[in-house]
């Protein structure tokens, strides 16, 4: 079984009110393919071999029955800002977006500063700018934002290569996290070879699957935080199921983004209640699929889409076999 879903969101994200994809059943349980709606099909494989993986194949078994989480405070006022660090689940870690369009330097500040404020001084305060700085401006907005939040725990994709990556991290005293550079490149060690990150960030449809970014972790050999692509449930429990399995998890996941949904495809959510989130399979639910099923003209595109996807991972899977292409 398939579904298609349509959600909005309780606050604009990476530039969008809705967040659309595909839930899927099988022997295993549900998986999701929810790429960005600008990704092509080629950038879109992965993420459907990670929801193939989740629904067909049981998830790795569990190091730890619950997972550590971030709040996650979107690109809003310094007052929604604080709202959304207080109502968080009991969340001591809060993600803040900066470098958002139309917005300047004093309002990302003001942001930052209120989170402090909210999470108090034992709180841990990181910041992610989805590479939309230069190295001058991210070194300057880096050191501005680390003082606004008495010390930040790290700084997340501030350039969009890995050399501005590395030319940042060796300009500031911030760690420096690779996102982008690991889940959109063409070679993600090549964040390990210039020494461009002191931890990677992992999303577990953008990469594959739970095995494959499991394999990526021991090969790259960095401390990691497990992410979510803005997914329902069941998606979000595919993250889970990550962070659960890694023999080491030394920070707070970026998997409390249940929170920025209006909606869900099941009433059991995976929302945060005492700063984590429980490890287990989600089972959407017939009356809310319903309740947020996609219109027509919106269903027709995704399966369009998600056709287009499977026929060419199943091209590339072919290429790659033994013999394949020959």
């Amino acid at each position: 079984m398939t579904a298609v879903f349509d959600i909005p969101l309780t606050n604009r994200f990476r530039g969008v009110g809705r967040r659309r994809g595909v839930v899927c059943e099988g022997a295993a349980g549900w998986g999701e393919f929810s790429p960005f709606e600008d990704y092509p099909p080629a950038e879109c494989v992965p993420w459907w071999r990670a929801a193939r993986e989740a629904a067909e194949v049981a998830f790795p078994p569990p190091r730890r029955l619950t997972v550590p989480v971030n709040a996650i405070i979107p690109a809003v006022g310094p007052q929604a800002a604080a709202r959304l660090a207080a109502a968080s689940g009991g969340c001591v870690t809060a993600k803040v977006k900066v470098a958002e369009p139309g917005q300047g330097a004093a309002e990302e500040i003001d942001r930052v500063a209120a989170v402090r404020d909210a999470l108090g001084p034992a709180g841990k305060i990181r910041i992610d700018a989805n590479g939309a700085w230069d190295p001058d401006t991210a070194v300057e907005r880096i050191a501005a934002l680390d003082r606004a939040a008495r010390g930040l725990e790290y700084a997340e994709q501030p350039c969009p290569s890995v050399a501005e990556l590395a030319q940042v991290r060796r300009r500031v005293q911030v760690p420096i996290a690779a996102d982008e550079s690991i889940r959109r490149a063409a070679d993600p060690f090549e964040v390990k070879r210039q020494q461009a990150a002191d931890l990677v960030v992992l999303k577990v449809q953008p990469l594959g699957g739970v095995r494959a970014c499991l394999r990526l972790a021991q090969a790259l050999d960095l401390p990691v935080v497990v992410s979510s692509a803005v997914e329902t449930s069941v998606g979000l429990a595919m993250g889970v199921a990550l962070a659960a399995a890694l023999p080491r998890l030394d920070f707070a996941c970026g998997l409390g983004t249940g929170q920025l949904l209006a909606g869900d495809v099941t009433p059991q959510r995976l929302l945060v209640s005492d700063a984590v989130l429980p490890v287990r399979r989600v089972v959407p639910d017939p009356a809310w699929l319903a309740a947020h099923r996609a219109t027509a003209a919106v269903e027709r595109r995704w399966r369009e889409r998600l056709d287009q996807v499977r026929r060419l991972a199943e091209a590339v899977d072919a290429d790659a076999a033994p013999g394949g292409g020959a």
